[in-house]
């Protein structure tokens, strides 16, 4: 069988080799054919192409004939004897020729020819060679290929006897005219043109705006066409042009009137008006960014939507400034989006936008949506009436401000009112404006209108005031310690109410999740403000911890106090809540052992938690590689090696374990997406944790400090290398490679390191200039200004300058002790020969990179 094989796949190849020139005449020869040249082209030249392409197509078919040399059955035998070691079917053909009549020379023989013959068993086929680049280096056969494949495509195979007919134009006179047409559909649609001779029945269904294309060949006057389908009264052309081309806009017929002739019966398909309604009522955030779910369909497909918002003015109220004429506004158009895929027939999309800062936000308006299809037909959906989202503010100072504003984009009229109020509240600064900046602010914007009183308050100046108004606003609500102090006050009070009236489990938890908010917005303006004692006090001392109390704490206590009101027991909920604002009255920043940490101390903690995370993580991927290892192994080998080996890496990976022991992720910033992953459910995979990390990192990329220098870029440069390393260690997680992702991640690990110790040298060259530029400071106080319990992320001492770090390193002590560490055990493993031979390639490898 397989030398049967074998001659077969000859005489494939040798066909192949030397008829390859015939059938690429050939694809020559009949694609223009195929594709319908002979339909515009000179019957001439299309006659000459074909007559060369015939005499080309004979004189290969020759030669290929004549080169052809049918494989013989031995041929067959060489090739497959070839492929063997030792061509043991040639050895059994052979003669002893030495030894001949020696009985142990004949036994030794025989042996030969038995093992030879053992050989002939793993006898396989050989496979032809069907590799023709040395003998068409250009690639013609591909051409040819791609070229018939086109015509059969976009042609038809049964023009191909046309160029006979073409030729014996006389018959084609004689038997009478003929025609031919064609109908395309418009493209939205998606149909295929029909071919009027190939239609069966008189009657047609097409789509409105279909083009129809006749030709008539022949004499002229001998076929005529007459349709009403076209609707037209101008630019008629006569009845027995011999080409005509028009488009189906009603109902109607087509005839050809003549030899041959049809009369057909066009009915429009029907194509309905696209149709478009609001899935649901309208949702805005906090921040006033607006979304809208709505649903839209259409026979062919959406092609463009829009959304059209007006004042609603029958029932806008109109106190104080509004009382007055508006000046003219355009109503507000926006497009609608589209989905991403081609198929926008049936489709619901989420309309987002944000017209906070829009004169008419939290003012009563109608929004009306439209859809368009191809056609042009265009469907609305009901008018509906909704109050425009926007930001709330909470502030009074800040909403005076806003609603100022709203007057001056009302009417450029109530300029001098605007004016007159914000002067009226800037009576008293010291009880409203918690600073100098905002009040200032408010001073320029008063100067401002004043100044515009005479000459009247122009385009520009409006807008201008009108954002200067909107940014004090957000600076009074946002960056305000009291405001964010009055906040947490409301919702407070708001949540006592609720206990008080019994509210429901929908209530609770959005009253609940506005008092995290507005405890974490607290706690943020403490951090970055520095004043945990709103009355000026001085600070209590950091190491007290009777009066301080963590993020995670606050957050405890309030699941607690949510889940007793969800349960219905009020009286322990409010005991609770009323624990909690006492602890708010004493809050306390607590972030590590003592101050607050400014933004370059929570970058090296995070980045230092990274980097023991990816840590623990490189150590569980080599855990599960020496697993993969251990299962391979089979017998008695294995019983012995696994306990010593489990034994091996408890010893081994201790001191990573004892650096995981204490490590909080909940308060690193890759540390917060793992454990959030954890506490939702099952434990994450090690691709899932790898994804984790890089996406954490990525985080503290765009968090760094603003640092100066050459280091700086030196930082990001070794950051953008371990997360891309991380990535890499991603993708071989995703595909099972353990030995390839353990690379990586050494790679991540270190430029971790690198980047740790270069932002530790950027921080400290970037304290030392704010030092030398302080006034004052001279070089002996700088160098007792370090405290002596104050530590960098690191658990560093500062050194001098109050730099982080300092001439002995507890991190490079640590770093260099764990690589001696390693490299050590690497060198105990690799020494051990009982190991896998795949283990110790690697630890082979990870040797001379190390």
């Amino acid at each position: 069988m397989p030398v049967l094989l074998t001659r077969l796949g000859l005489i494939t190849e040798r066909i192949t080799q030397e008829f390859w020139p015939t059938w690429t005449v050939l694809f020559f020869g009949l694609a223009p054919l195929i594709m319908g040249w002979q339909d515009f082209l000179p019957l001439e030249l299309m006659l000459g192409y074909e007559v060369v392409s015939l005499m080309a197509l004979l004189w290969t078919l020759y030669h290929g004939m004549r080169a052809m040399k049918w494989p013989r059955h031995a041929e067959a035998i060489a090739r497959v004897d070839a492929r063997l070691p030792g061509r043991p079917i040639a050895a059994l053909n052979d003669v002893q020729a030495i030894g001949a009549g020696d009985k142990a020379s004949e036994v030794i023989w025989n042996v030969h020819l038995v093992r030879m013959q053992q050989k002939t068993f793993d006898a396989r086929a050989v496979e032809p060679d069907l590799c023709l680049a040395s003998r068409d280096p250009f690639g013609i056969r591909y051409i040819a290929v791609l070229v018939i494949v086109l015509a059969l495509l976009f042609g038809s195979i049964g023009r191909v006897g046309s160029v006979a007919d073409a030729a014996n134009s006389t018959d084609i006179l004689a038997t009478g005219p003929v025609w031919e047409g064609w109908i395309e559909p418009p493209s939205y649609t998606g149909k295929p043109t029909l071919y009027l001779a190939d239609l069966t029945e008189n009657r047609v269904q097409v789509a409105q705006g279909s083009f129809i294309t006749l030709r008539i060949y022949g004499d002229v006057g001998a076929v005529s066409v007459s349709e009403t389908v076209s609707g037209r009264t101008e630019g008629l052309v006569a009845e027995t042009d011999l080409q005509q081309g028009f488009k189906v806009t009603q109902e109607g017929e087509l005839s050809i009137v003549g030899t041959g002739g049809k009369t057909w019966k066009f009915l429009l398909r029907k194509d309905n008006a696209p149709t478009v309604e609001l899935s649901r009522a309208i949702e805005a955030d906090a921040k006033g960014e607006m979304s809208q779910l709505f649903f839209a369909t259409d026979d062919y497909g959406v092609i463009a939507g829009t959304a059209t918002i007006e004042l609603n003015r029958a029932t806008l109220q109109r106190p104080h400034g509004l009382a007055i004429d508006s000046d003219v506004r355009d109503a507000i158009v926006i497009d609608l989006p589209m989905p991403f895929s081609n198929d926008s027939t049936d489709f619901e999309e989420l309309l987002i936008d944000d017209f906070s800062e829009h004169p008419w936000a939290n003012m009563p308006v109608t929004m009306t949506l439209q859809v368009e299809d191809a056609l042009g037909q265009v469907g609305s959906s009901e008018v509906k009436q909704i109050t425009l989202p926007g930001r709330r503010f909470f502030l009074p100072v800040a909403r005076a401000m806003i609603e100022q504003r709203r007057d001056i984009l009302w009417a450029k009229a109530n300029s001098l009112r605007v004016s007159q109020v914000l002067r009226a509240v800037s009576n008293l600064p010291d009880e409203l404006f918690s600073d100098e900046t905002t009040y200032l602010s408010l001073h320029h914007i008063i100067r401002r209108l004043e100044n515009m009183e005479k000459t009247g308050l122009t385009d520009n100046v409006q807008a201008e005031v009108a954002l200067a108004l909107w940014e004090l606003a957000v600076q009074l609500e946002d960056g305000s310690l009291v405001g964010a102090r009055a906040r947490l006050e409301r919702a407070q009070e708001r949540l006592e109410e609720a206990m008080r009236n019994g509210a429901s489990n929908e209530e609770i938890a959005e009253l609940m999740q506005e008092l995290r908010e507005a405890t974490s917005d607290y706690m943020q303006m403490l951090a970055q403000n520095a004043e945990p004692n709103p009355n000026g006090m001085d600070q209590p001392d950091t190491n007290q911890d009777s009066n301080s109390i963590s993020q995670d704490e606050l957050q405890a206590l309030m699941d607690r106090i949510q889940e007793l009101m969800e349960e219905g027991r009020m009286a322990e909920a409010m005991e609770l809540m009323e624990q909690l604002n006492e602890l708010m009255e004493n809050l306390r920043v607590t972030e590590g052992e003592g101050e607050p940490q400014t933004q370059g101390e929570r970058s090296m903690e995070d980045l230092a938690e990274t980097l023991r995370d990816q840590q623990d993580l490189t150590d569980e991927a080599f855990r599960d590689l020496q697993d993969q290892f251990n299962q391979g192994q089979q017998g008695r080998q294995q019983k012995e090696q696994q306990p010593a080996q489990q034994g091996q890496e408890g010893e081994n990976y201790q001191p990573s374990q004892e650096q995981g022991q204490g490590d909080n992720l909940e308060d690193g910033l890759t540390g917060d997406s793992l454990q959030g992953s954890e506490d939702n459910g099952a434990p994450q995979s090690l691709t899932e944790r790898q994804q984790a990390l890089r996406n954490g990192l990525n985080q503290l990329r765009n968090r760094l400090p603003s640092l100066s220098g050459d280091v700086a870029n030196n930082v990001e440069q070794s950051l953008e290398r371990a997360e891309g390393a991380m990535d890499g260690a991603e993708d071989a997680l995703r595909n099972e490679n353990l030995a390839e992702a353990i690379d990586q991640q050494a790679e991540a690990m270190d430029a971790l390191r690198d980047g740790l110790r270069l932002l530790s040298q950027a921080l400290a060259e970037n304290q030392m200039d704010e030092t030398e530029e302080g006034q004052g400071v001279q070089m002996g106080n700088a160098e007792g200004s370090a405290e002596p319990e104050r530590r960098d992320p690191l658990g560093r001492q500062l050194g001098n300058f109050g730099q982080f770090g300092s001439e002995k390193s507890v991190l490079q002590e640590d770093i260099n002790r764990r690589a001696e560490d390693l490299l050590q055990e690497l060198r105990n493993r690799s020494s051990d020969q009982k190991r896998p031979q795949i283990e110790l390639d690697y630890l082979s490898r990870l040797l001379e990179r190390f």
